[in-house]
């Protein structure tokens, strides 16, 4: 059976658009240009654009004319546990060290805090009577700027009772929740469960992350439970409902044994060189291994610190650090640059972490 005009049309333009004939934010060309380019009707020209939009590959604005659809970049977010810190994947400081590992920049909007009931939903989360009075923290998350997650979490008030009162303040906890609550209640976090739904974008979440409202391209839902040790078993003490846009997320998750540069980014992670005098401060000091690892060196002032070979391999070409009125040269994998300022000079600089090098941190 032969195939209809309208999607030979349709895949014509999409090998433009795949191929890079046809740019991300480039307009194609006008309907009447389309209908004379292909020799079809009206009708069959707009079944083409619809067979090309419910795909998310070009997006109509009224009264300018149809786009290529200009694709984020995705990011891969690691769900399963961080076996060196035992901390879940796509959070606090985890979800931000896999970010930056990608050469990216994570941000946190102002956390919106709220006291509240639990609705039934919550409530059998968190295994207590519906109507119970829980706090909620909802916070919006970017990526290089770009809207990336929407993150709610539930915690029961009896831990701010506890003492857990940053809680309760709108401010970002940047180590965490399930960090913080477990240095100042001793609460760990001996285990989560998530579980994944994919749906439709609420009409909120759709503006907020600049989605067609017509639901074509759905949004991820991560409802994570969260559990602490107790007499009678793990019970639940908080609950973290995340959602992310599909055009933009990936995920991965890790079971078992595998290779260790795949283990994002329980062994990789970016560090922020904040140098005020590598003289006071070798990097030997700061990341001990064995002499015979290290055969890169920086200099200054006549004396030599020694980077291991491993901390260099996801370097920038163009790395340099400095101290306070002393030039270092940064030796990296594709290149070298200086910094001769008399200011502090940081850079970030990605490195990669892998055993046994992470354990000596």
């Amino acid at each position: 059976m032969a195939e209809p005009m309208y999607r030979r049309i349709a895949q014509d333009l999409r090998q433009e658009i795949e191929g890079g004939k046809l740019r991300p934010g480039q307009q194609l060309p006008t309907e009447g240009e389309l209908r004379e380019r292909y020799g079809a009707s009206r009708n069959t020209i707009r079944d083409a654009m619809k067979w090309l939009t419910n795909r998310a590959l070009v997006d109509s604005r009224p009264g300018q004319g149809t786009f290529v659809v200009e694709r984020p970049d995705v990011v891969v977010t690691t769900l399963s546990v961080d076996p060196k810190t035992g901390l879940g994947g796509g959070e606090g400081v985890t979800a931000n060290a896999e970010v930056s590992v990608a050469g990216r920049t994570a941000r946190s909007g102002t956390p919106r805090v709220e006291i509240q009931q639990a609705d039934d939903e919550v409530a059998g989360w968190l295994q207590i009577a519906a109507g119970t009075m829980i706090l909620s923290r909802h916070q919006s998350r970017f990526i290089d700027g770009m809207p990336w997650s929407l993150q709610t979490s539930f915690y029961p008030m009896n831990l701010v009772s506890m003492g857990a009162h940053r809680l309760l303040v709108a401010e970002d906890i940047a180590e965490g929740t399930v960090t913080y609550l477990h240095e100042t209640l001793a609460l760990a976090q001996v285990g989560y469960r998530d579980r994944i739904l994919v749906r439709s974008p609420g009409q909120n979440e759709a503006v907020f992350f600049g989605l067609p409202d017509d639901g074509r391209i759905p949004v991820v839902v991560v409802t994570r439970i969260g559990y602490a040790a107790s007499p009678d078993g793990p019970v639940p003490f908080r609950i973290t409902v995340s959602v992310y846009p599909a055009d933009r997320n990936q995920f991965t998750m890790n079971s078992g044994a595998i290779p260790d540069d795949l283990l994002e980014p329980a062994c990789r992670h970016e560090v922020a060189l904040r140098i005020r005098s590598l003289a006071a401060t070798p990097l030997r000091q700061r990341y001990p291994v064995p002499a015979d690892a290290c055969t890169t060196a920086t200099r200054t002032s006549g004396r030599e610190f020694a980077v291991p070979p491993a901390l260099l391999r996801q370097a920038a070409p163009t790395v340099c650090v400095s101290s306070a009125k002393t030039p270092i040269t940064a030796h990296c994998r594709e290149g070298m640059a200086d910094a001769r300022n008399n200011d502090l000079v940081m850079r970030r600089l990605r490195l990669s972490f892998l055993d046994p090098l992470a354990r000596t941190r």
